[in-house]
């Protein structure tokens, strides 16, 4: 069984990793299959670009056109760092609440962190127009940290039951969206109209500005969420054997919560609401690289990442001229996608 398993021990950390041998190799194929999309992805639009132009422009290296540059570095590759990188956090955030609440089904929009995440966002929209756009993600990840500890509160009874957290997180979802469409309904138009445009969930006309808003979050509590992976796994196994393993459970997961609530928030200020990708990603990296957490986290992080830069691109190519909000594409392929899981896991 040893050989199966690759053990990684940071010189500089206290910590250690398990994971199986396969993972460095699917990280690999995921990263360049990765890579390769968003150069077509970046070389896409209504003036097209060669990839290898692309390559050059992004590298710094002269290209035949001078007009390169600004479409490339100015126009398409923040939108589709973006786009990668809410991926990354919607998927994190996704495979931390699947393995805390030990349901496959489980969701940051489905539970009603996004959904706490959005009243935040369009709050501050609506009533203050002229925000400026480091604030977004502040208010979005209060108001997903806010709506995660109001879960865990009421779905505490000497102890947190990962099916109260669901069920209380379904009814939280229902309010909270009714409560933004209030808010949508009696706002300003302009800043209603703007509103909804960022509830459809895109990553259109995103700019470096959205990049940097974004990528310190992720570059904070991605490592974190990595750290974590070995007590997840504990934590996935239920609250009596993670606490026979030596698992500080409440205290473990109340943080694995907190880093949960802040990715999707940060994720959600930037691109509004883009669904099912916290869903979709996990299981879709599970079937790569087995349930062991330190293996999937890393490979459902890239796996989201990709799904969204796919559902940019395809947004943008299927109905041309006309673009689709992303969040449009990831729901096409998200709901039917619930629906099997649900069919299965009843099955069992």
């Amino acid at each position: 069984m040893r050989k199966n398993w690759l053990v990684i021990r940071p010189r500089l950390l206290p910590i250690s990793f398990r994971i199986e041998r396969r993972v460095p190799t699917v990280l690999l194929v995921l990263v360049l299959v990765t890579l390769a999309a968003i150069v077509i992805n970046v070389g896409q639009g209504e003036y097209p670009i060669p990839p290898l132009a692309v390559l050059k422009t992004i590298v710094g290296l002269p290209t035949a056109n001078p007009d390169y540059a600004f479409i490339v570095n100015v126009l398409r590759l923040p939108r589709t760092l973006v786009a990668f990188g809410v991926g990354v956090g919607l998927a994190i955030s996704g495979t931390i609440l699947q393995g805390l609440t030990r349901n496959p089904l489980a969701d940051p929009g489905i539970i009603g962190v996004n959904a706490g995440a959005s009243l935040a966002a369009v709050s501050l929209i609506v009533l203050v127009p002229e925000v400026p756009l480091f604030a977004l993600p502040l208010s979005a990840f209060a108001g997903a940290l806010v709506v995660a500890i109001f879960i865990y509160l009421l779905a505490w009874d000497q102890g947190s039951s990962p099916i109260r957290l669901i069920l209380v997180g379904v009814g939280i979802a229902a309010i909270l969206g009714a409560l933004t469409n209030l808010m949508v309904t009696f706002g300003e138009i302009n800043s209603v109209s703007q509103a909804l445009v960022w509830l459809a969930g895109s990553v259109y006309g995103r700019s470096w500005q959205h990049v940097g808003a974004l990528f310190p979050w992720l570059a904070v509590f991605v490592p974190l969420s990595l750290a974590l992976s070995m007590p997840l796994n504990a934590l996935s196994l239920g609250d009596d054997l993670a606490r026979g393993l030596g698992a500080r459970v409440e205290w473990q997961r109340g943080l694995l919560l907190l880093m949960s609530a802040a990715m999707a928030g940060a994720a959600v200020a930037v691109a509004g609401t883009i669904g099912f990708v916290g869903l979709m990603a996990p299981h879709l990296g599970r079937q790569l690289v087995g349930p062991n957490h330190e293996g999937l986290m890393p490979t459902a992080a890239l796996m989201g990442g990709l799904i969204i830069v796919l559902a940019d691109w395809l947004a943008r190519v299927l109905f041309a001229p006309i673009e689709l909000p992303c969040g449009a594409i990831t729901a096409a392929v998200g709901a039917p996608y619930f629906l099997y899981l649900l069919v299965r896991n009843r099955k069992r």
